[in-house]
């Protein structure tokens, strides 16, 4: 499956945007120039959450082992360019099956082992799967037998019993090569955070090209450990790790689901030097010095974060009381592949909130448009919708007629809203989601910056705001409050007098209060403010 043109192909090949490394080629090299150098690790405690021991692979013995499952999926009748749903944990054997399915040319699709059959059932309408591939359990959850009770009309193949890490023929090799890297190897799906989930086909070339502006931003090297604390199914696992270790030769230590206390351990015994994490942990470390000083984590050479909006007081504190610079990453599955480093914003304030401009290139360019007339926007203050186009990104939606996903030339409609700034406009600022954006009488609000000021009072544990209709002006907006242990919800009042203090303009101010156990979040950590939505309304009825 190629979905890119000849056209796109040879101008971007042309430019150098692309090239003809693929997943499994990378890992033939680096079998033969560094065999005994660790590729991947489970994390310690796997055996509690599968039942298995924890692996560990050199990257000669991820090449046999991935050549051994390539083996063995085409004997069990799996060929190029079918379609695979994958749902496993972040263990060992998912890294095992990615580079496998390169090798035979089929296309993996992996999915939140979150996911249940509702989820399941929806996805494979979209993809018609030759199969799941997937383990025994996972915790409680029998992955398996779900998979099965799901898809009943679809192969569920598990790892332990239908595929195997040993190849029991050491001669045999699997029957094709498919080493076009223009190819889709995967069939990622939008977070969902405004419906339906929308699948996004991907190539080699589009993977790499992200994986290459990550290993700029954070510096990575072949002697790297990385530490992978988000499901590998979607950009910020893919284009943060897997890729770019592909590329390099590092070492990826596995971690998944997110457990704060294990994190920081694999950290200091694993000599991590270079990890990402969700800003609600940094924030925590940021705020107890005790507990980042009962590690060790002189090897960490600095950790990214994003996904959110970063406080500039927790990248200070890193920097002037820990040692460590925190870079703040901005992507998407689509290709949105934007970066805020040390380097390239010095000051905490520019750096949390702030994108370099990237230059106009073949890795990627960039415009921004008005929302409503599509008309460009390059006035310092400005805001508008954030418009892409360049080697990182895809072609467009699957099973989709994409005539409003792309501007007549070429540029993709990412929905993200930015301002423009900087002293020359040479910065964008990230307030919101086009279509998140809550209408009070006209006045448009970002409840992002207000996200972000709200998760700094002391008094609350996580923050987030969502509109609520009304009658007069439209929407209102609701602060959805998590509260630390044994603490006293706040009055509607003290939330407004905070953001008046923090200078908030009055029209911005929350109308509401609910106080929640939790908020609503998908696999990669961000808020679901559909779900937010969904929940004050039904208060509101009730």
């Amino acid at each position: 499956m190629i979905t890119s043109s000849p056209q796109r192909i040879e101008a971007l090949t042309s430019a150098g945007g692309w090239g003809t490394d693929t997943l499994h080629g990378l890992l033939a090299s680096h079998a033969i120039n560094r065999p005994t150098h660790l590729a991947v690790k489970d994390q310690p405690n796997r055996e509690s959450l599968t039942g298995d021991p924890p692996l560990a692979l050199t990257w000669a013995q991820l090449e046999l082992a991935s050549e051994a499952v390539a083996i063995q999926l085409q004997q069990l009748g799996i060929s190029a360019e079918d379609r695979l749903i994958i749902q496993l944990p972040n263990v060992v054997e998912l890294l095992v099956a990615y580079y496998a399915v390169s090798k035979i040319g089929a296309i993996l699709s992996p999915v939140p082992v979150q996911y249940g059959s509702h989820e399941l059932q929806l996805l494979a309408g979209a993809l018609d799967p030759a199969a799941v591939i997937t383990m025994e359990r996972f915790r409680d959850t029998d992955l398996a037998g779900a998979a099965r009770l799901a898809l009943p009309a679809t192969r569920v193949l598990t790892f332990g019993s239908d595929l195997q890490l040993e190849n029991r023929n050491p001669e045999q090799r699997h029957e094709t090569r498919c080493d076009d890297a223009n190819r889709v190897i995967s069939i990622c799906w939008t977070s969902g955070t405004t419906g339906t989930p929308k699948g996004v086909p991907r190539s080699h070339n589009m993977w790499l090209a992200t994986a290459r502006s990550s290993i700029a931003a954070g510096n990575y090297s072949g002697n790297d450990v990385l530490l992978n604390p988000f499901p590998l199914v979607n950009m910020a696992a893919l284009g943060g790790f897997l890729f770019p270790a592909a590329l390099l030769g590092s070492s990826i230590v596995l971690h998944h689901p997110l457990d704060p206390p294990l994190f920081l351990q694999q950290m200091q015994d694993e000599k991590i030097t270079f990890t990402i994490a969700p800003p609600a942990l940094l924030n925590q470390l940021a705020k107890s010095p005790e507990l980042w000083n009962r590690f060790d984590f002189s090897a960490l050479r600095c950790v990214g974060s994003g996904s959110a909006p970063l406080a500039p007081w927790m990248i200070d504190t890193f920097s002037r009381e820990f040692g460590k610079e925190v870079v703040n990453f901005y992507g998407s599955n689509e290709g949105i592949s934007l970066f805020s480093t040390p380097e390239t914003a010095p000051e905490p304030e520019v750096r949390a909130a702030m994108f370099p401009r990237p230059a106009a290139g073949a890795t990627l360019a960039t415009r921004v448009a008005d929302p409503d007339s599509g008309q460009e926007i390059t006035a310092t203050g400005d805001r508008g919708e954030l418009l892409i186009a360049g080697a990182t990104v895809f072609d467009g939606y699957l099973n989709h007629d994409n005539h409003d996903v792309f501007n007549a030339e070429g540029f993709f409609h990412t929905g993200d809203l930015v301002e423009i700034c900087g002293k020359d406009g040479n910065y964008y600022r990230i307030v919101g989601r086009c279509k998140d954006i809550i209408n009070r009488g006209g006045m448009k609000i970002s409840p992002a910056e207000l996200d972000l000021a709200l998760e700094q009072n002391p008094g609350l544990l996580e923050a987030a705001v969502c509109a609520y209709p009304d009658d007069r002006l439209g929407e209102k907006i609701c602060a959805c409050l998590v509260l630390p242990a044994g603490v006293d919800a706040p009055t509607l009042e003290s939330i407004q007098t905070y953001l008046l203090d923090q200078g908030f303009a009055k029209f911005k101010l929350p109308e509401r209060i609910e106080i929640l156990d939790q908020l609503p979040r998908n696999p990669l950590g961000k808020v679901q403010r559909f779900v937010l939505q969904d929940i004050v309304s039904t208060r509101l009825e009730n």
